[in-house]
């Protein structure tokens, strides 16, 4: 079973920067896309950054596009999301996700990392 740990979330004044990582353990992890995800109180959860783990190839929200940047460390099995220009609308709790070959969404998910940027 692969499991994924988001780290790297906290409180930071609207401006600032912090960098969440997502660690995968578990069985050989080969996955064919990984992503972050956020959902703030009272709304869906919404899309935010993926990656193609084999090419690297990124997409991003509208919403973050230019701010965020997502990467990966492959000897590491590990995805990061920097996230730079923080707005109290980026309040959320974020979360990792994996996408295995085969598979038509998203099917292991991370427990959350809470972000909260003050105005």
């Amino acid at each position: 079973q692969v499991q994924l740990v988001e780290s790297g979330g906290g409180l930071v004044q609207a401006g600032g920067s912090l960098r969440l990582s997502c660690a995968s353990s578990g069985r050989a992890f080969n996955p064919y896309q990984m992503g972050w995800f956020r959902q703030a109180p009272g709304k869906e959860r919404e899309f935010v950054a993926t990656i193609v783990w084999a090419g690297g190839s990124t997409y991003y929200a509208d919403s973050v596009k230019g701010r965020f940047t997502i990467s990966r460390d492959n000897a590491k099995n590990t995805v990061y999301l920097q996230m730079d220009s923080l707005k109290p609308e980026d309040t959320a709790v974020y979360y990792c996700g994996a996408r295995a070959y085969g598979q038509a969404a998203y099917n292991y998910w991370g427990q959350g990392t809470q972000v909260t940027v003050s105005s």
